[in-house]
């Protein structure tokens, strides 16, 4: 089986943070880039059965009624598990009750909803433009009509906000009752309106501190850290996410879209225009053996569980201990090997980064 990203770019209004590919919503680009959405499928999907189907931005939300039709006809396509899991990107402020049916109606059953925070003042800076009361109203009727996975994204890390701030948040957030969080710390990336105004970053001990807040009332509250930067119920960890981590291939259609299929990584065009006129792909790569195991690694050991022994062993044949820079990562404590698993130690979860630098150039072969 196999995962589907498809990526919606069109937004209402733009974040001063992010760095998607994304552009204002326009009538006219919808419908021409969703004709064109609907070719690169049928022209590349090889009708295999489909376990997790997610619908990013952008905002896919901020598509009209008759928009999300058309949407959802394109994807009629895909063979789909009886039990996929089907993820919709909204906004608060886009969830009508005619939008919200429509999606409970079309088999969507996952909604990640960008919250980003439940203070005014952090709202307005990041040019978010829905209320602290909305959220509740709509989280109340989600929960009402059916919808039980729900996720938030949450950012923290954000100037001149305190670690009391960042509580708050997470307090707001349990008051919720929803199953799933992911929390972002706030990164100033090239070409967002935040990088042009030359915001900066916060100190990296504040940061730290607010993560290990974070994850102490979250955990403390029943959640699991299943993921360096994702916190789940049981039974709702975000199993499309999980592809991505587990190295597994999957689809990307859409512009600014990465996909992974028969050992080729490949990005689509970030330009519109183009990608209306069908040139899709704009850079593919076929993996070596020794480039997947780098991979494999980058991206296993972001889960808090790390890399299973025997799975690996399954996958490649070898003994993932035998690797020296393994050994050395061993040896030093920062990997451990618990229940049959190979991860991160938790003490330096908030700096993998450092760890996961150190497997990049290694042979592996």
């Amino acid at each position: 089986m196999k995962s589907v990203y498809i990526h919606i770019p069109f937004c209402n209004t733009i974040c001063t943070y992010c760095d998607f590919c994304k552009f204002y919503y326009n009538k006219k680009w919808v419908s021409d880039y969703l004709n064109s959405l609907e070719k690169e499928i049928k022209a590349n999907y090889k009708g295999e059965m489909i376990k997790t189907l997610y619908i990013g931005g952008g905002t896919p939300s901020s598509l009209s009624i008759e928009e999300l039709e058309k949407l959802f006809s394109i994807i009629e396509i895909f063979d789909k598990s009886k039990c996929i899991e089907f993820t919709f990107e909204c906004n608060i402020e886009n969830l009508t009750e005619e939008k919200t049916n429509f999606l409970i109606e079309h088999g969507v059953n996952r909604l990640s909803i960008g919250v980003e925070t439940f203070h005014e003042k952090y709202l307005t800076f990041l040019n978010r433009h829905h209320k602290i009361k909305e959220v509740e109203e709509k989280i109340n009727y989600l929960k009402k009509i059916g919808f039980r996975n729900i996720n938030i994204d949450l950012i923290y890390a954000l100037p001149n906000q305190t670690i009391e701030e960042v509580r708050e948040d997470v307090a707001y957030f349990l008051k919720l009752e929803i199953p799933h969080i992911s929390v972002y710390s706030l990164m100033i990336e090239d070409n967002t309106i935040l990088s042009i105004q030359k915001v900066e970053e916060i100190e990296e001990d504040l940061d730290a501190r607010m993560y290990e807040n974070i994850e102490q009332i979250l955990t403390k509250n029943g959640y699991i850290h299943y993921e360096i930067s994702n916190f789940g119920k049981k039974g709702f960890f975000s199993e499309h996410n999980l592809v991505y981590w587990n190295n597994e291939e999957y689809y990307g259609f859409g512009v600014g879209a990465s996909g992974y299929i028969d050992k080729v990584r490949y990005d689509n065009t970030r330009n519109i225009i183009n990608y209306i006129k069908g040139d899709y792909i704009i850079e593919s790569h076929k993996l070596s053996q020794n480039e997947i195991i780098e991979n494999e690694f980058i991206l296993g050991f972001r889960k808090l569980d790390g890399i299973n022994l025997n799975r690996f062993y399954q996958k490649y044949h070898q003994n993932i201990t035998n690797y020296s820079i393994i050994k050395k990562l061993l040896k030093e404590e920062k990997l451990i090997i618990i229940d049959g698993n190979i991860k991160i130690k938790d003490e330096y979860i908030y700096i993998s980064n450092q760890i996961l630098y150190q497997l990049l150039g290694e042979k592996y072969e």
